[in-house]
This record gives C-alpha cells, structure tokens and sequence, in this order.
C-alpha cells in the first residue's frame, strides 16, 4: 500500500468507491458526484491510501495551519478496517500540526477510536465533536 499527501487530482470515483465501501452513502445522484473530488480542492491537507489502482483510505482536513485543524472525512474500505489505516491517517495529520488543536465531528461509534488516536470525546451523546489538544502534547513533550 502507498499513502499520497495532496489535495489534488483524486478522482472521484474512488472517492464515491470508497465512501459506499465504508459504508457511507449509497446510491449517490448525479448531481452529487462532482463534489467527491471538488471537496479536496479547497481542503488544507489531504493524504489517501492506494493498494495498487484502488483507494482503500482517505482522510481531509480544514485548518488555519496555525491554531486549530479539524478532521473532515476519515474513510477507510470495510474490507480493510482493522490494519492501522485510519490510525495512520490521523498521525499524519496530527505531524502537520502537532500542537494545535484537533477536532473531529463523528458519530458515537468512533468514539473510541478517536480515543485511541489521543482525543477526548467531548461529548457523549449521538454525535459529538473528538478534540485533541496540541498544546497538552507540548507540555509533556517540554516544548511549553
């Protein structure tokens, strides 16, 4: 597997390929297809995950590049959950900016994954926001 950094040039249909396989959309509209790829045009930061000519992973981020950063889409294939991929994603972003401040908006049931990744769920009810805060991680790494 190669993991590409860049929010340029990721096609579509792998895109819509990899959110049905994850799980997250079904029959997806015409209309709709064209901001499976515009969605990454405007992104800070986007890294995805290829096994030979199939993007099995992908994670895009929004952010200032300063102060705060927040995980927009996190997708890995069903059939490849359970191998790091998603964990990866998330170190390489959190490398772009390790003392800020990170937050994911997600369904309950990433919580605990998130959890493992160093957030902290902030809220526990369906949906909640996972924030992981940069500069707790300078103070222990001495840097503040």
């Amino acid at each position: 597997m190669v993991i590409r950094e860049g929010t340029h040039g990721v096609p579509a249909d792998q895109v819509e390929k990899l959110f049905q396989g994850a799980g997250w959309a079904g029959n997806i509209p015409d209309w709709q297809k064209e901001k499976s790829s515009l969605i990454f045009r405007d992104s800070t930061w986007a890294f995805t995950v290829w096994d030979q000519n199939e993007m099995v992973g992908m994670v895009r981020v929004i952010s200032d590049q300063i102060m705060a950063a927040n995980i927009m889409d996190l997708a890995v294939l069903s059939e490849y959950g359970g191998k790091g991929i998603g964990r990866k994603l998330v170190q390489l972003c959190l490398q772009k900016l390790p003392h800020g401040d990170w937050f994911a908006h997600t369904s309950a049931n990433n919580f605990s994954f998130y959890e493992k990744c160093g957030f902290e769920v902030k809220d526990f009810s369906q949906n909640g926001t996972c924030a992981y805060y940069g500069y707790i991680q300078a103070k222990k790494d001495g840097d503040r």
